[in-house]
């Protein structure tokens, strides 16, 4: 089928033929056959980038530029959401009838908001839980979707993320029963199943753009499932380094998962040297480029130094310790060609798209603690063959195995290579998980009865497979919990939120994490520090993942918490009679520790190498208690006790900051930082006052401000600079002198 032959309005046709697409792939034909763009609803399955996303935006321009309608895509992760943002801002250059210009907005954070500003915009890109969030809040803005896509919908079978987006899924449909479901998947084995509980069709295809093969590699032939081989050249004693350095010669690029980050660190300091070898002059300049770029991005770490090392040779690792910037900078160099060889976990495989010719799983199995080892799902290892071709530039993808035997080998092709995917299974049926969402119903307003709640909890995906009956005991006893602890209100058949119970499911926290912060504030410990108050948050379960401690750091966390044993809000378990509770009481202990160190301006590689806190580990450690801290925060107003709202505030933004009391004023300064602003306070800039009264050329002088940086901070905080000044730091002729606008205080 042809673009011309599309019924969507003819400037999105020239659009999207001016952006190369003049012809639609099967699995788009099969999708617009079944009533895509007949507001049908609609489950397509079908293999990574068979056109997917481009099905979900020709309904979205059908219903913004025919039917004024407003247009909602659900992304799993912060990363996939900002991916498919960027992909439907193109469409801002086409009109709506009358004559305004599409727009395109995203939410992915701040979860107590109804983000009203929303509302102007026609495609809203947003996470599972931002939306979970919105629903909450009753967005009203909600009420005008014609249009939702679910993208990545086999994440229903998710533990940690499923439930969410079955009950979003469950809540849009009952808020907008008439809107239009489009759910997106690249496999999904019971797809009738699933599109029945949605009242979808189920369009599924096996084609993809690059045809796939899938092998097992033992010693130096890969036996491919249509019955071809290849041999490689045995260079040194890995095999899934052979393979790389083999496909690497060949002109294509090689995605490496390892099952540990430690693994991935290890396979691409083996692969790197054996890679440079093969590197151009010219490329070589290029990804040294890359390597400063690393280097410059935040703080410098060994972690950093150690990743622009691999760059510089043509390799990489990928994993979730890494920090933000430095991920966004390894993804671009790899999408462009220049990184031949990059290691991942196996997280990669459902974030961002990084397709390479050569898809190698180094391993097979996850270690669980407390299960030990066992084999990865058939779902899981076909996302990550799903990573194998890069459309326009390979005829064909190939996904490795590993084994060391021939019964190996032969398990391998039974168990992943020639196996179908599991079933999705709904994983609702959790009291963790079911709490929350039971509380939001009722605060929300969705239903005001017991037999409400049923009725909602009816639709979901778990109540389809299941039958209501198998969890309506557990929503009976949550509720009886939300009751008892003061949360919930009952006068006869109605059910109410209390003010507390409202505020809880609005800050998007688990009920029991409430609890805790209300018990804490409540009793106090005998000595109120930020220990206290960050031990408090790391002892909610929404602390989550949870910081271990290794049995090796047992003696030295435990001396920490007899040190500080007075400013705990909580008592510690007996040791020898609950082991676990103890354990998991000290990973409590070091997560407080951890953050008291980041806001005592412990540099980040002290941090990495005193508690084994990896950036990426940092960063989501600092976002989620910054979150709790305003959740303690809010719920201290509601209970009364505004004598600690102080500390609390102060010490959230220390947290976000990473820095001491002293140089907070310093720190919220844009471009500067917790380094710099120590660097300019023990220069003796120690105010604002100071900085405003500061010569340029004294503070461009600074280590790690320089000229640039110096012109912004003095740009906020106003002040007189002399035209000789201002004209080398900004490169331009100026008046004789600038009173610099003083928008900062």
């Amino acid at each position: 089928m042809l673009c011309e032959e599309l019924d969507i309005p003819d400037q999105a046709k020239r659009l999207l033929i001016d952006s190369g697409i003049h012809e639609l792939f099967p699995p788009q034909v099969e999708a617009v056959r079944a009533g895509a763009l007949e507001g049908r609803n609609l489950l397509l399955a079908s293999p990574t980038a068979s056109g997917k996303t481009l099905v979900a935006e020709l309904c979205a321009l059908k219903h913004i530029l025919e039917r004024d309608g407003k247009v909602l895509y659900l992304s799993p992760l912060r990363a996939l959401a900002n991916e498919k943002y960027s992909e439907f801002k193109k469409y801002e250059a086409l009109r709506k009838p009358n004559g305004r210009r599409i727009r395109v907005g995203i939410s992915t954070g701040d979860f107590d908001s109804s983000d009203p500003w929303l509302g102007r915009f026609d495609i809203i890109v947003a996470t599972n839980e931002k939306c979970d969030s919105l629903l909450r809040h009753r967005a009203p803005w909600m009420d005008d979707l014609s249009l939702v896509v679910a993208d990545e919908i086999h994440l229903l079978n998710d533990v940690e993320r499923g439930p969410t987006l079955e009950i979003v899924l469950a809540r849009l449909r009952q808020v907008n029963p008439d809107a239009q479901l489009l759910a997106l998947s690249a496999t999904v084995s019971n797809a009738e199943d699933i599109a029945e509980w949605l009242n979808a069709i189920p369009v599924t295809t096996q084609w993809r753009p690059v045809k796939l093969r899938e092998g097992v590699l033992m010693g130096v032939e890969i036996q491919f499932k249509d019955g071809g081989s290849t041999r490689i050249e045995k260079r040194v004693s890995d095999p899934a380094v052979n393979l790389a350095l083999h496909s690497i010669q060949m002109g294509g690029q090689v995605l490496i998962f390892t099952s540990t980050r430690r693994k991935a660190v290890s396979v691409a300091k083996k692969v790197a040297p054996k890679v440079r070898d093969l590197l151009s002059k010219a490329l070589r300049r290029s990804l040294e480029r890359t390597a400063e770029l690393i280097i410059s991005s935040g703080e410098r770490t060994r972690i950093s130094d150690l990743l622009a090392e691999l760059v510089k040779q043509g390799a990489a690792f990928h994993h979730a310790g890494l920090s933000s910037p430095h991920r966004r900078i390894l993804e671009d160099a790899f999408r462009d060609g220049r990184i031949k060889a990059l290691t991942a976990t196996p997280t990669l495989a459902f974030g961002v798209n990084l397709p390479a010719r050569v898809v190698i799983i180094g391993d097979y199995r996850r270690y669980e603690p407390g299960y030990g080892y066992y084999p990865i799902s058939v779902l899981e290892y076909k996302q990550m063959v799903g990573r194998a071709g890069r459309p326009k530039y390979d005829e064909v993808g190939e996904s490795v195995l590993i084994a060391k035997t021939e019964e190996e080998r032969d398990y391998l092709f039974g168990s992943f290579v020639l196996a179908r995917p599991e079933r999705i299974w709904s994983k609702l049926g959790v009291e963790r998980i079911l709490r929350s969402h039971v509380l939001a119903t009722v605060a929300s307003e969705f239903a005001l009865t017991e037999q409400g709640i049923y009725d909602f909890f009816g639709r979901t995906l778990y109540a389809y497979q299941y039958d209501l009956r198998a969890i309506k005991g557990l929503i009976a006893k949550i509720l009886r919990f939300l009751y008892g602890e003061g949360m919930i209100t009952v006068d006869g058949a109605e059910i109410r939120a209390t003010r507390f119970g409202r505020r809880v499911s609005q800050l998007y926290i688990d009920p029991l994490s409430a609890i805790v912060m209300r018990e804490g504030l409540l009793k106090r410990a005998p000595k109120i520090t930020d220990i206290s108050l960050l031990h408090m948050i790391a002892h909610t379960p929404d602390m989550f993942p949870k910081i271990r401690c290794s049995s090796r750091e047992i003696d030295k966390v435990s001396a920490f918490m007899e040190e500080h044993t007075e400013e705990f809000m909580f008592e510690e378990p007996e040791e020898w009679a609950d082991r676990l509770a103890y354990e998991e009481f000290l990973g409590e202990v070091k997560t407080a520790w951890v953050l008291k160190a980041w806001i005592e301006e412990r540099p980040e590689d002290e941090i990495i190498e005193m508690f084994g806190v990896e950036p990426g580990d940092l960063y989501r450690l600092i976002s989620t208690s910054d979150w709790l801290l305003y959740a303690s925060q809010e719920l201290a107003k509601l209970l009364g006790h505004r004598d600690i709202l102080p500390r609390i505030a102060e010490l959230r933004e220390r947290v976000t900051k990473g820095v001491k009391s002293e140089i907070l004023p310093l720190a919220r300064l844009e471009g500067v930082g917790r380094v710099r602003a120590r660097i300019m306070y023990d220069a003796g800039f120690r105010t604002i006052e100071d900085l405003r009264r500061a010569p340029v050329n004294k503070l461009s002088s600074l280590p790690l401000i320089g000229p640039r940086i110096a012109k912004r901070i003095k740009e906020q905080v106003g002040g007189l600079v002399k035209r000789g000044d201002w004209e080398r730091l900004s490169g331009a002729k100026g008046p004789k002198q600038h009173a610099l606008t003083e928008y900062y205080e």
